[in-house]
């Protein structure tokens, strides 16, 4: 339960005074039904229509002094109907702030997620599964949502519970006692139950996870499922799940069904064993045995309606316990960046100093070791070699995705700092060999990194990326839609428009990550005469397995097996035959043949 009174206290932070508002209400609410319910019978019986006598009721008569004979039929029922309408309109007024005050904390919650996933740093993208986050944000919050709602609810019953038992005392006190021990008893008796429903709680937590997983990555990988017919494997995987996830329900709805009977099987019981007690044994009069009615009818459904709200709540607090551990990772992760600085003009270069990486900190094998490198500004560099070198974390640290374990980025002589990384990456244009669009128009992906680029500044960058061409040809041109990740373009296509997305932004740092990898060679060759032109406007870094790309680079860095082990200029390296570099370019031209 800390996790959820954590998150009540949020709550109490983030409504003020409205929360405070909103209980009062609950209290008026609850006056305004026990008046109604309790003073209906003596009114009545005032004017005969029950055999009633208010004086044996503590502090009834008192009330009703001086009312006798000036009351009739329509007088009683007006006060009630007025009774019941005010409280109608409160309940109308108080379930409206409710659900603002619990859906404005929510929407802080999902912000306050959603922003502290982005301020965190890429080390922590990496360890992490990008279908967790989805998880958290959608099915997790939701039942968060559900919790806070329960909580609000419990908090709602528990002030009735309180208005009603003092009513009740007031009206008979020997009674409302008896009431009240039978209940805090069934409470305690019911604790079991509510650590059942955290138990089912995590089980939900787990399957939920599970089942968002499975399902982003199976579509992700449809293409994959289908070539490969693994239909009946992935479908006995979701039939599977699906029969636990229906089976963990069908538990928790057993054990609030189990929870309800036990306390109407107790209210009958209590029912019967009172009545009897009071006709046989304590003889008390037909005015007081209406009372006994009146008293259980409206307080064991209140307990009930406690006893069911814990119940819930034990079944989501393992979604409130997973959002705060995201929100903590998160802000253990966090980036600390400037504010807004004017982004980095290169005037000389950057270089990496003595650079040390490994991605845990128990890892024997080190993805980077002992890395030195200097790239010129406005030249054009390569990194090459074998899948697993280091070239990807090369580029990450350099521009400041991910904090060297030891060792130092250089730019202009002056050490990079947690406060510079806003200034570098707005500098830098990044193309992945994973072309990433959204499911919107061709312009609205080329305007999300400058959204105030004209018509003719977004066809130059097409032009660049060799897109100009095969975008005129579309029925809608710009305004055509794309598909999710703009899977109605070929390969070839979105990585031109991922780099003409970043030619728009008009970078003085370019990094292009294998983006000519999908390119056919007349396409490839287009790209790498728009790079030449480039060459002494921009610092271009070239990651390259097809070494075609990369003839005419100013220098080219050779890693294998996270150090730099050749560097200087293409065709200097390309003679060395014995080098890495020169057996990387004689296989690439063995099977070209």
């Amino acid at each position: 339960m800390a996790h959820i009174v954590f998150y009540i206290k949020r709550l109490h932070n983030n409504a003020g005074k409205w929360l405070y508002i909103n209980l009062f209400g609950m209290v008026i609410i609850s006056f305004f039904e026990s008046m109604s319910i309790y003073l209906l019978i003596p009114m009545l019986s005032l004017i005969g229509m029950f055999n009633m006598n208010v004086d044996s009721i503590p502090m009834i008569s008192g009330l009703f002094e001086g009312l006798q004979g000036k009351l009739n039929l329509a007088v009683i029922l007006i006060i009630y109907g007025v009774l019941i309408i005010g409280q109608a309109l409160l309940q109308r007024n108080q379930a409206i702030l409710n659900i603002k005050i619990q859906q404005g904390f929510i929407r802080f919650l999902r912000m306050e997620t959603y922003q502290a996933l982005l301020q965190a740093n890429w080390s922590f993208f990496l360890r992490k599964r990008k279908s967790d986050f989805n998880h958290i944000l959608t099915s997790e919050l939701a039942r968060v949502s559900q919790g806070t709602h329960l909580a609000l609810r419990l908090v709602t019953s528990v002030l009735f519970t309180a208005i009603q038992i003092a009513f009740a005392f007031w009206i008979s006190s020997q009674l409302t006692a008896l009431v009240l021990i039978s209940g805090v008893l069934l409470l305690i008796f019911s604790r079991r139950f509510i650590r059942n429903a955290k138990t089912i709680g995590d089980i939900t937590t787990e399957l939920s996870q599970s089942y968002f997983t499975g399902v982003t990555e199976h579509f992700n990988g449809i293409k994959d499922i289908k070539t490969n017919r693994l239909e009946d494997v992935h479908l006995s995987w979701f039939r599977s799940l699906c029969y636990r996830m229906e089976h963990n329900l069908v538990q928790l709805t057993r054990l609030q069904s189990t929870t309800q009977f036990i306390y109407r099987t107790a209210l009958v019981i209590l029912i019967v064993l009172f009545v009897y007690l009071s006709i046989e044994v304590f003889k008390v009069r037909t005015e007081q045995l209406m009372l006994i009615v009146v008293i259980f009818s409206r307080l064991w459904p209140r307990l009930t309606d406690i006893q069911n709200s814990l119940e819930q709540i034990a079944s989501t607090i393992p979604a409130f316990k997973s959002l705060l551990d995201l929100q903590q990772e998160c802000s253990a992760a966090k980036e600390h960046v400037a504010g807004h600085r004017e982004p980095y003009v290169i005037h000389e270069g950057m270089a990496c100093r003595n650079i040390q990486f490994r991605y845990g900190p128990h890892d024997s094998a080190y993805a980077l070791r002992n890395v030195n490198i200097y790239i010129p500004a406005n030249r054009m560099t390569a990194i090459v070699g074998k899948s697993g070198a280091g070239k990807s974390t090369l580029i990450d640290i350099l521009i400041g995705l991910i904090k060297p374990e030891k060792g130092e980025v250089v730019i202009d002589g002056v050490p990079l700092n947690e406060g510079d990384l806003h200034a570098l990456r707005s500098s830098v244009s990044y193309v992945s060999q994973d072309p990433f669009l959204f499911h919107s128009s061709i312009r609205e992906n080329l305007l999300l990194v400058e959204p105030n680029a004209g018509e003719e500044q977004i066809w130059a960058a097409l032009e660049f990326s060799a897109s100009s061409e095969f975008v005129r040809s579309l029925p809608q041109g710009l305004d055509t839609i794309i598909g999710d990740r703009g899977v109605r373009l070929s390969g070839g296509e979105r990585q031109r428009l991922v780099l003409a997305r970043a030619m728009l932004r008009k970078p003085s740092i370019l990094v292009l990550d294998e983006a000519t990898s999908a390119l056919d060679n007349e396409n490839e060759a287009i790209i790498r005469e728009a790079m030449e032109r480039l060459k002494g406007s921009m610092t271009i870094i070239v990651i390259a397995h097809r070494l075609s790309t990369i003839r005419n680079a100013d220098q080219v860095i050779v890693m294998e097996k996270g150090e730099v082990i050749q560097q200087g200029k293409y065709q200097q390296l390309a003679r060395e035959a014995k080098g890495t570099f020169g057996q990387l370019l004689a296989y690439q031209t063995e099977a070209k043949r």
